[in-house]
């Protein structure tokens, strides 16, 4: 048995001030309409959860059921930051190559507040996140840029590559209706917007942002048997830990480094999450049409090319100069415009990476289409050690 996306749909990314499930009804809708299923036909609906949003927010799955309509379809909701949705997607996924349903609902959908992230729930001194706010200062911004200060000092990349990351992404984001920003920008006014954590500026991070995306997913017979075309196969999900000990530094859990006394693991974190669904799918990284990577900063970006295996180590920077990462290159990065272009809406945030795979690979991304797309992979990371990663292919 596999497993199939039957629909795709999203809420357009932004700052719309509304409650998050309008924005999760929305996508889910657009979802089952793209699918050609009836909401009454949806046996199991997973709800990635967005714990900024009060109650209905940590119950996600079962708000999504009631907005929508009670029809007493089984529920599941989950959390796992940024994560979240491909959990969700996984959870869905997993129930219905059980056999225990045929048709499935995966939503996530932020109402976020102005500016960067900061913890939520009030103190908890328990927590590595919250301490790594209230001890060191550690914003996730000053977090990003320690990133980009290392990726500098390893591998020579200069603001400039930073800066030709934001632009090619915003060019994408561009062509892509459901994107927040959708102006192109050049280098020199990436370079020109306000310091925020030394060497990343104001254009380098993603925002925060509102927005909703969903999938239908079904087995592979059920949607044969609805008559549907141009279907795409979820070939892994990867939802990886890390592997003690971590040696590179990974804010909030820095402490835990202890290469001194135990061997490195085999892989780095990132680069373990994308490995996961390789091996899963029966793929590599040559196999792959084109990537959604989790660029938080301009720079993340970057590293994460190297590591889901597009080049080696220190060679993204070549990548990118080449032309090869852009709409038109060999390995598209980020052809949705990214989270430069849309912003964090946390829970669908992965969910959305698998709308534009879905998209891409049906041929119906439009002005942004990878031509011959066959193979696509998204991946991001989630607070605590939740990696994901989720490969999809033509069926």
């Amino acid at each position: 048995m596999s497993v199939v996306v039957l629909g795709t749909g999203m809420h357009p990314w932004g700052k719309w001030g509304r409650p998050f499930l309008e924005y999760g009804v929305a996508a889910a809708t657009a979802a089952l309409g793209d699918a050609g299923v009836a909401w009454t036909d949806v046996q199991y609906v997973v709800g990635a959860d967005t714990i900024r949003n009060g109650y209905p927010g940590f119950v996600s799955g079962a708000a999504y059921a009631q907005a929508l309509g009670w029809s007493g379809a089984r529920v599941a909701s989950c959390y796992a930051a940024c994560a979240s949705g491909a959990q969700a997607v996984d959870i869905a996924r997993t129930r219905i190559l059980a056999g225990l349903c045929e048709v499935a609902l995966v939503v996530g959908a932020d109402s976020t507040p102005k500016g960067f992230f900061k913890p939520v729930g009030g103190d908890r001194p328990d927590d590595p996140d919250w301490l790594r706010f209230r001890l060191l200062g550690a914003t996730n911004p000053g977090y990003f840029g320690l990133y980009a200060r290392r990726r500098m000092a390893l591998h020579g990349s200069t603001p400039a590559d930073f800066a030709a990351v934001k632009v090619k992404n915003a060019l994408a984001g561009s062509l892509n209706p459901m994107a927040r920003y959708r102006r192109p920008v050049t280098a020199e006014e990436v370079m020109a917007s306000p310091m925020v954590a030394d060497p990343l500026r104001l254009m380098d991070i993603c925002a925060t942002s509102d927005g909703g995306a969903a999938v239908v997913l079904a087995s592979e017979d059920y949607a044969r048997r609805l008559g549907a075309t141009d279907l795409v196969r979820v070939a892994a999900v990867s939802t990886v830990t890390p592997t003690f000990p971590s040696t590179v530094l990974e804010l909030p859990n820095f402490a835990t480094d202890s290469c001194a006394a135990v061997p490195p693991p085999e892989r780095p974190f990132r680069a373990a999450i994308a490995h996961a669904a390789y091996e899963e799918a029966g793929l590599g990284p040559e196999d792959v049409s084109l990537a959604e990577v989790y660029d938080l900063s301009t720079a993340l970006e970057l590293d994460w090319m190297e590591d889901i295996g597009l080049c080696p180590p220190g060679e993204a920077d070549k990548l990118l100069r080449e032309g090869e990462t852009g709409l038109g290159g060999r390995i598209p990065v980020n052809p949705s415009g990214g989270l430069a272009s849309f912003g964090e809406a946390i829970p669908a945030q992965a969910i959305a990476q698998l709308c534009e795979l879905v998209t891409q690979l049906r041929g119906r991304a439009g002005p942004r289409q990878v031509a011959g797309a066959r193979v696509g992979l998204a991946a991001n990371q989630g607070l605590f050690g939740h990696g994901s990663a989720i490969i999809v292919t033509t069926a």
